[in-house]
């Protein structure tokens, strides 16, 4: 059985780009991320021991936008869905992280990436 626990809209100031101005000052990102499990014994029981706590997760996301520095986005979303499984109840994940004002001379409302990943069960 899989579940999947969704969060939506969380913004963070993280440096990410290849840029001078990119490298120079902290940018504002949308992360939005869904993390599959079976959260049926959660649910029987309502222990969130026995679910992913999402506060928990949010943090652990802030901590590395506030902790490193990325050139790619690509880095960034890897980076986020590898600290997720870090979590073994979690089976997979999709994270999309969005640049809400990218360097770009058009009027462009965000750019960003999405990347899947799934537990290596080798």
């Amino acid at each position: 059985m899989t579940d999947t626990i969704e969060l939506r809209g969380h913004r963070v100031m993280a440096f990410c780009g290849i840029l001078p101005e990119e490298e120079a000052r902290r940018q504002p990102f949308e992360i939005d991320l869904d993390i599959d499990l079976d959260v049926s014994a959660a649910a029987a029981t309502e222990d969130l021991s026995l679910s992913i706590d999402y506060g928990g997760v949010v943090a652990a996301v802030q901590a590395l936008a506030d902790d490193r520095r990325y050139a790619l986005l690509e880095r960034f979303a890897s980076d986020v869905a590898a600290l997720v499984l870090e979590d073994e109840r979690a089976t997979a994940t999709r994270v999309t992280i969005r640049k809400l004002r990218p360097p770009v001379p058009q009027d462009l409302a965000s750019s960003g990436v999405t990347v899947r990943r799934e537990r290596d069960e080798s």
